[in-house]
């Protein structure tokens, strides 16, 4: 009875792929060819336009050598993967069906973890948002300039963002001890979007479960001044609502 094999990307951070534990993206042929690949992964879910895989390739490709330029990349491709893993006559597709993906995988664990968040079932978001973090946190195709590659390293940087405001939930859901996760988490989000009021919150909310509420409303006056400085506006509701809370325990 054959095995099947086992496919491993990581698109995120340094480029590896394995089949088996075996590296193949050594084989890959140079920048262009792991660009290539990486393009191909990140839309694999469709059929890419020559043209437009020569643009995210070159930036300004000549439209009459885009064959040329294409076409050896494409052979070493599926000298490394298999004469059936890509199709590139008219379009080109990457057939990887079974092959787990970093970028993809972070994309349904932050769903997992928000689905146990909203659940209050702090221990199962807790697996989820550890990968979410994970990945995100590792960058997308460092010293490479492209809008292609800006869009990825913004949607890394939406799942970290949303990672740790499940992370700091879970922290602030379990207390005890964990809530210096909540206080971490609260200020690296801070420190990561600083208009995002959940880091805010989140922040408040740790520090009053340590009783420490005259910190917590410090926390909201400084968010109201960045606020009105930078965007002439005041905190939303729930920040708001949050903060008359914690005025009626003083």
């Amino acid at each position: 009875m054959s095995v099947q094999s086992t496919l491993r990307l990581q698109i995120c951070g340094p480029l590896v792929i394995e089949r088996d534990g075996v590296r193949l993206d050594h084989g890959l042929p140079g920048r262009q060819g792991r660009l290539m690949f990486t393009y191909l992964v990140v839309n694999r879910h469709r059929q890419v336009p020559r043209d437009e895989l020569a643009e995210a390739l070159w930036s300004s490709p000549d439209s009459a050598g885009i064959d040329a330029r294409l076409n050896p990349l494409l052979s070493k491709l599926r000298h490394v993967f298999g004469p059936e893993t890509v199709d590139g006559r008219v379009t080109v597709q990457l057939h990887l069906p079974d092959a787990w993906i970093d970028l993809e995988a972070a994309v349904d664990a932050i769903h997992r973890a928000e689905s146990a968040v909203a659940q209050q079932d702090w221990a199962r978001a807790w697996g989820p948002v550890l990968l979410a973090l994970f990945v995100s946190e590792r960058g997308f195709l460092p010293g490479e300039d492209a809008d292609w590659i800006d869009q990825t390293r913004n949607q890394l940087v939406e799942i970290r963002l949303r990672a740790l405001e499940c992370y700091a939930a879970a922290e602030l859901g379990l207390g005890g001890a964990e809530l210096a996760g909540a206080l971490r988490a609260g200020r690296r989000l801070i420190a990561l979007d600083p208009l995002r009021e959940s880091g805010h919150r989140f922040l408040m909310q740790a520090l009053a479960a340590q009783d420490n509420l005259a910190e917590a409303l410090a926390v909201y006056g400084r968010l109201s001044d960045l606020l009105r400085d930078q965007l002439g506006v005041s905190p939303g509701p729930g920040t708001r609502a949050l903060y008359q809370q914690l005025l009626e325990r003083t």
